[in-house]
């Protein structure tokens, strides 16, 4: 058979496909993606990361080093998001976004290093959100802001 299909409906992360030194997973929204519960932020030191919104509305954060600004994204349907390695990031995302993710096979083995954020970190980051996240949640800040 050339064509495959495949689907993911849980919660979460699950990689799909693995195909030589990639894999393609579905990323489906879970709670350390959700504005209020967002407090982590993790690193891939062997990989870049691809990003595709498939549906829904998410909005990815990064930055190199606790020194250096956030960049984001408000993602956008059918968008290639690259990411680069070595970049501290989360997502934050709807109950009914999904996201194809491609990157190094095995990331999710044995290249993801998470560290909590810091309440500034997640100050700032309140402060850059999108507009839609405002109309989601205005009044429950990230970090103690409101």
């Amino acid at each position: 058979m050339s064509i495959k299909h495949y689907e993911w409906d849980g919660v979460g992360y699950a990689p799909l496909i693995f195909d030589g030194d990639w894999q393609v997973a579905l990323l489906n929204w879970e709670p350390p993606i959700d504005l209020v519960t967002c407090t982590e932020i993790e690193r891939h030191l062997q990989t870049d990361e691809v990003f595709i919104l498939l549906q829904g509305r998410a909005w990815l954060f990064s930055r190199m080093n606790p020194e250096s600004e956030w960049q984001h994204e408000d993602l956008q349907p059918g968008h290639l998001y690259n990411l680069r390695r070595g970049a501290w990031h989360n997502l934050i995302a709807t109950r009914d976004a999904r996201l194809a993710i491609v990157e190094r096979r095995g990331t999710h083995e044995d290249d993801t290093e998470i560290r909590p954020m810091t309440e500034a970190e997640r100050d700032e980051l309140f402060l850059l959100r999108p507009g839609w996240l405002l109309k989601v949640v205005p009044e429950i800040g990230m970090g103690g802001v409101s």
